[in-house]
């Protein structure tokens, strides 16, 4: 079968990966000049299968009223740039955030997080692939106990599934981050998961494109799509600023640019881009870094040892498809990483760097069939994108290939909004 993926970014590499693993024919599309250079780019380098969790929870209505007052805070609102879209897409939000519908949505999320690290240790372990990986878990740092005692329900959700963790006191967290002794007095405690692992999704999704490559997969970039024709009921060509490209399947792996392309078929998909940011700082005192993820849950930001590199990644920026670095953020992120970590890395020599997650009310990506029966939807993974990439890869390529996954499908595709 020849199958035309929409999209370059970790999710598109990845399906044509496994599905030229499968013995299929695939070309991958994308505007940019190669894999990887938008989203997938500099996200904070967290593979966090225990850490995957819905933004929509009890309390987030009255934490983004105290957010919006921070000085550095987790999430921004450009109520100038407000559109019906996103009006709707968070009214939709909201609506998310009740106990049942939390634990329902977190539960989805890990189910598909958990079963892509298992993909991704296989997938390492067939290729050799190397991207800076380290496999020394998440640490979700607290700054309160307030934030302490508000736990009980994630773990809850990780007994379900047998997600293993450890709650740790100040010393306990010291132990695995052995840096955060300069600033013990800022640690009340702390969320282990073990089982994350690290890595930087760049050169990842750079290094399967090559190995794609020898499999056979065609990535033609450079060509910008237009739109995808449909005729009797089937999904019959993309158009392309170069010309028609043609298939027996298609795959839209777009990202935040998903919806605009699939609502002249007549398919709603609420995927929204939220704005993320992220810092690349060089290390000048390994002993003064990061071992592995550290997640500051005061401000929402993950600190992740990248080889000779720290990644700061966070902050929500509710702006539409702008993608103007903004000073502010950047000092958020110099902050919390100065502040945990002083004497690790020189954020001021730090690169700045602003992508779009596309993200779904629920926080759940939406894969799978839609009501043509050739075009498959991978998109909507928010900031999870790198962490479920290798089990979207997989779940998608047997779906596309007639077989049924591994996991059970149920709450991940489109079907569930109707």
């Amino acid at each position: 079968m020849r199958v035309v993926i929409l999209g370059s970014g970790v999710i598109g590499v990845t399906l044509a990966y496994y599905l030229a693993a499968d013995g299929h024919e695939v070309e991958v599309v994308d505007r940019q000049s190669g894999p990887a250079l938008e989203t997938s780019f500099g996200n904070a380098g967290e593979v966090s299968p225990g850490y995957s969790s819905p933004w929509a929870g009890p309390g987030l209505p009255l934490k983004a009223i105290k957010w919006l007052t921070m000085a550095h805070a987790p999430l921004v609102v450009r109520w100038t740039r407000m559109t019906p879209d996103m009006a709707l897409w968070g009214l939709r939000l909201l609506r998310n955030c009740t106990h049942g519908r939390y634990e329902v949505n977190k539960g989805r999320m890990v189910r598909l997080a958990e079963y892509s690290r298992d993909c991704l240790i296989a997938l390492r372990q067939r290729t050799g692939i190397q991207y800076d990986q380290r496999m020394q878990g998440t640490l979700q740092l607290f700054r309160t106990q307030e934030q302490m005692d508000h736990i009980h329900g994630d773990t809850e959700v990780l007994d379900r599934y047998g997600v293993p963790y450890e709650v740790l006191d100040p010393i306990g967290c010291i132990a695995v981050e052995p840096a955060l002794a300069r600033v013990r007095d800022k640690v009340v405690g702390g969320l282990r998961l073990p089982g994350d692992e690290t890595g930087d999704c760049f050169k990842f999704t750079t290094e399967l494109a090559e190995i794609a490559k020898t499999l056979g997969v065609t990535f033609t970039y450079g060509r910008s799509i237009l739109s995808i024709e449909q005729a009797g009921g089937r999904i019959s060509g993309v158009v392309t600023d170069a010309g028609r490209i043609t298939g027996d399947a298609y795959v839209v792996a777009l990202g935040s640019y998903s919806p605009r392309f699939l609502k002249p078929l007549g398919l709603s998909l609420p995927v929204y881009p939220v704005k993320g940011y992220s810092l690349t700082v060089p290390i000048t005192a390994p002993e003064g870094a990061p071992e592995s993820t550290v997640m500051d849950e005061t401000f929402k930001v993950a600190v992740t040892r990248l080889g000779d590199r720290i990644r700061v990644g966070g902050t929500a920026e509710l702006t539409g498809f702008d993608l103007s670095l903004d000073a502010e953020r950047r000092e958020t992120l110099e902050h919390v990483v100065s502040d945990l970590f002083p004497d690790g890395g020189d954020a001021k020599a730090a690169s700045f760097w602003c992508g779009l997650r596309p993200m779904t009310p629920d926080g759940t990506p939406v894969l799978g069939a839609t009501r043509y029966p050739n075009l498959h939807l991978s998109t909507g993974h928010g900031t999870l994108g790198w962490t479920m990439a290798a089990g979207t890869g997989r779940v998608m390529a047997d779906l596309i290939s007639g077989r049924r996954p591994e996991i059970d499908m149920e709450g991940l595709t489109l079907a569930r909004y109707g």
